[in-house]
């Protein structure tokens, strides 16, 4: 079905950056998946070519757009599975904090080098012990005079080893009730003493992204390093989340239409019992399923895109698009998975990588059992 949020200027923009990543991104792909981690160069190349940044205000390098454009460069990266590239963590989900809660001084420091891929972005929230529970987090920023004394660690950090700067929520009033009221947003830069970046985890999927560990161990932070107001970091991930898990619904949408795509390749050449496997009955009726769920699922998201740009709050909606955008990228990598046969096991075939890919989608950005405590309390039950 043909979508209709985008206009022409929305898809000149697309067809711009997928001829930018084909030529400057896809060639470097399975050198960062055997690495761990993308390299520099490649953010810096997308800085330099306007694509980091898109919707951001123009008098700090970005474009100014809406986000729409910003949509577009995460389906095209996902089309082309260059998941390592964590464009989207950088872009949509920290520089929002910088652009939304920071001072002039904090902008031109770290906003406008991030918008040129100089300067790339993480968000430490997860500790070991705490998974989704945000309120409770341990990690603690004590005053000293000019300076937080930052104590904690830090674990399954997107992007934590190329980090330049990683916003850490963390407590500075760890006694006050409720806990959530004492949370606080750190801009930590790489190389502060006393900030460590630990392994680089080995994962299921998504194997070209980094992903950490962080220890902060008497880690003096500047006073002035202090995102927003003291005390107001739970509403300050509160108020970003929705635009994350939108995020997350648009990234399922697009991996969901590749594999799909690359099944239905496949099974019209692969041949068994004297006949492609697309003219069986079971072939089919899975496929036309699954067809049909994509359309639901990226009709969904695109209503959600729109009332997003309107400004609305849409946070009940973001929560059902995401657990249930996550599950249908699971299905379908799985049963697409199934349609190659002993070849879907094999590396040399995407869709294997669609399959543990997939895996995290349902765990990160709040885990799908939160999504739906987020529904429920919202319908009046809890």
């Amino acid at each position: 079905m043909r979508r209709t949020i985008f206009s022409d200027e929305h898809e000149h923009f697309r067809q711009e950056f997928r001829r930018f990543a084909e030529a400057e991104l896809s060639p470097h792909n399975e050198a960062w998946l055997a690495a761990g981690m993308s390299d520099r160069s490649a953010w810096e190349k997308m800085g330099k070519a306007g694509f980091l940044g898109a919707n951001q205000p123009e008098e700090y390098g970005g474009a100014g757009g809406d986000f729409l454009f910003d949509a577009i460069i995460m389906e095209e990266l996902g089309d082309l599975r260059l998941h390592a590239l964590q464009a989207s963590l950088h872009t949509n989900i920290c520089m929002p904090y910088l652009t939304a809660f920071g001072n002039e001084e904090q902008k031109q420091k770290y906003l406008v080098p991030a918008i040129t891929g100089e300067c790339l972005m993480a968000i430490a929230m997860t500790e070991p012990s705490t998974g989704s529970d945000l309120a409770n987090v341990s990690t603690k920023a004590i005053r000293d005079g000019d300076h937080y004394v930052l104590n904690g660690s830090k674990t399954f950090i997107s992007c934590g080893q190329n980090a330049d700067l990683v916003i850490v929520v963390c407590k500075t009033d760890p006694d006050v009730s409720p806990p959530h009221d004492g949370m606080s947003l750190l801009l930590v830069e790489a190389g502060t003493p006393g900030f460590v970046k630990g392994r680089n985890l080995k994962k299921l999927g998504l194997k070209g992204q980094d992903t950490s560990e962080m220890s902060f161990s008497d880690c003096r932070v500047p006073v002035e390093n202090l995102l927003g107001e003291e005390g107001r970091g739970f509403k300050m991930l509160m108020e970003q989340l929705q635009q994350e898990r939108l995020c997350i619904g648009v990234g399922c949408m697009a991996s969901v239409r590749r594999s799909l795509e690359d099944t239905l390749d496949y099974v019209r050449e692969r041949k068994a019992f004297g006949k492609p496997i697309a003219a069986f009955q079971n072939t089919q009726f899975k496929l036309a399923e699954m067809a049909t769920e994509l359309e639901i699922g990226q009709s969904f998201v695109d209503k959600l895109l729109v009332a997003h740009i309107a400004g609305e709050e849409i946070v009940s909606e973001v929560s059902m698009a995401k657990w249930w955008t996550s599950e249908l990228q699971k299905k379908v990598s799985s049963e697409c998975l199934q349609l190659f046969g002993g070849y879907g096991f094999m590396d040399e075939y995407p869709i294997s990588r669609d399959y543990a890919d997939a895996a995290v989608q349902t765990i990160y950005a709040g885990t799908n059992e939160i999504m739906k405590v987020i529904i429920a309390k919202r319908l009046g039950l809890g």
